[in-house]
């Protein structure tokens, strides 16, 4: 008898979500840890796993029970290969890495890769916030800047990496993107760059409330959780560096929606939907002077799914795997 369940992991830079779905797409367990910063692909490949096992758990399931586990993953990823390659906010993943045998040689499962942002947009799309849009783009405001475009019910690839919004430049000789590059969103809007902003910041004599908040909740890193309570804190800072990352935001959205004439915007991420409910108004706002057609903005929405969207549409791989 073929096997219902199904596995999905949403593997970011700073966190790994994993949860299990049944035959009607609801989670029956969940768990999450955070993404090993040293150690390597080993190191992540097997945390992914842990995490997994524990979701199994708590849904009451062995792993022998699911049908496949799906992941998505920042980076380029080779589905028929099994490989990702170009994460650069993974330990190890610069060189292609053949994440899917490992896991398959500790879990015994099939294993189907995705874009992390790519599967997080199809669960939007057939689940969540993009249901009555036929055409929008996402942007998954984390660790980086993910983004896609969904026209008519279907994801856009291009020619395999279209949609990375993270990517478009707002400055030229702009600050220095983790890519590399310069003047990029993911420069002023990604978590990590927004964080290396406050260290140098800090280092020149700023004052914020950011690293000790950070201290006290065990954690080392500035999370989507740590900048909330600074934010709840009215910590200048904080505020500051919000309020660059939502212009930059804003004006990659808006060359999006002048280029496609999209209906909407689905904010996603670990600080996109931490954040969402006040910033998604805030990005809506600074993404207007921009637009080509400022009298017909598009809708912007946080995803529905939250946290777990990125999960359940990793899982999605393995039931689309299995009906082609």
């Amino acid at each position: 008898m073929t096997s219902v369940l199904r596995g999905g992991v949403d593997l970011g830079g700073t966190k790994i979500q994993a949860v299990v779905l049944d035959a009607d797409e609801r989670a029956l367990g969940q768990a999450r840890r955070a993404t090993p910063a040293t150690g390597g692909p080993q190191a992540i490949a097997d945390a992914i796993a842990e995490t997994l096992l524990e979701a199994a758990h708590a849904a009451g399931a062995a792993p022998t029970e699911l049908a496949g586990l799906g992941v998505g993953t920042p980076g380029a990823v080779d589905r028929a290969a099994g490989t990702v390659s170009a994460a650069g906010n993974l330990d190890g993943f610069q060189a292609s890495v053949p994440l899917a045998q490992h896991l398959k040689d500790r879990l015994g499962l099939a294993v189907e890769l995705g874009n992390d942002v790519g599967v997080a947009l199809d669960a939007e799309a057939r689940l969540g916030a993009g249901r009555e849009l036929r055409s929008f783009v996402g942007v998954w405001w984390g660790t980086g800047i993910g983004g896609g475009v969904v026209l008519e019910g279907k994801r856009w690839l291009g020619r395999s990496a279209a949609g990375e919004l993270g990517h478009m430049v707002v400055r030229f000789d702009g600050a220095r993107c983790p890519c590399g590059r310069r003047g990029c969103v993911e420069a002023y809007a990604g978590r990590r760059a927004m964080e290396q902003r406050a260290r140098e910041l800090v280092a020149d004599g700023r004052r914020t409330k950011l690293f000790k908040i950070m201290e006290r909740k065990g954690r080392d890193r500035l999370t989507s959780g740590v900048f909330a309570k600074a934010l709840a804190k009215d910590d200048e800072l904080a505020h500051e560096l919000i309020a660059r990352a939502v212009r930059a935001l804003g004006a990659g959205l808006a060359s999006a929606v002048n280029l496609l004439d999209v209906e909407g915007v689905v904010l996603g991420g670990g600080l996109g939907t931490r954040l969402g409910p006040e910033q998604s108004a805030r990005i809506a706002e600074a993404m207007q002077p921009h637009l080509f057609v400022p009298a017909r903005p598009p809708a912007v929405r946080v995803a529905a799914l939250g946290d777990l969207a990125g999960a359940i549409g990793a899982a999605l791989l393995v039931r689309d795997a299995s009906a082609r």
